[in-house]
């Protein structure tokens, strides 16, 4: 078991505390020393120039699920030279009719090389361990789909 912790700033910047003027931006600090400046997304008042949560979302099932599949390629003696995602995530109306990102589309493409490969087959077995092993896909109730490039 661990804990992972994230800080989390905001400070008044306007003379009043309307929803039309208030500021979004805000500071997200993490235990490694690296501080993200994050806001609203920009359909909600928030900066273009800063990360907002719903980024922060979809990258994150993103990651973890790049790292869970650099670990089983590996364990698999695989060598991964590449990987690349354009991951995308969906803001839409969950059965309950509240807003929610309600689908994360990850579309991996990933290069090898020496004397072993994968097959189409044996990538999307890779692709499906590591989906089926990753932290973050596992603790969301978003639908997440892989669909390696």
């Amino acid at each position: 078991m661990s804990e992972h912790k994230a800080t989390i700033d905001w400070k008044r910047e306007t003379p009043d505390f309307a929803y039309q003027t208030y500021n979004r931006d805000h500071d997200w600090a993490f235990d490694a020393g690296v501080t993200i400046r994050a806001s609203a997304a920009p359909a909600y008042l928030g900066s273009e120039s800063c990360v907002d949560p719903e980024e922060a979302f979809v990258a994150s099932l993103s990651s973890c699920h790049m790292l869970t599949f650099l670990a089983v390629a590996a364990r698999r003696k695989y060598v991964v030279d590449a990987y690349h995602d354009e991951a995308v995530g969906v803001l839409d109306k969950d059965a309950g009719g509240r807003l929610a990102i309600t689908r994360v589309t990850l579309t991996p493409q990933v290069s090898f090389s020496g004397e072993k490969t994968p097959s189409p087959e044996e990538l999307r077995q890779l692709h499906d361990q590591a989906h089926h092993a990753c932290f973050i896909a596992n603790s969301v109730k978003t639908e997440v789909v892989v669909e390696p490039q």
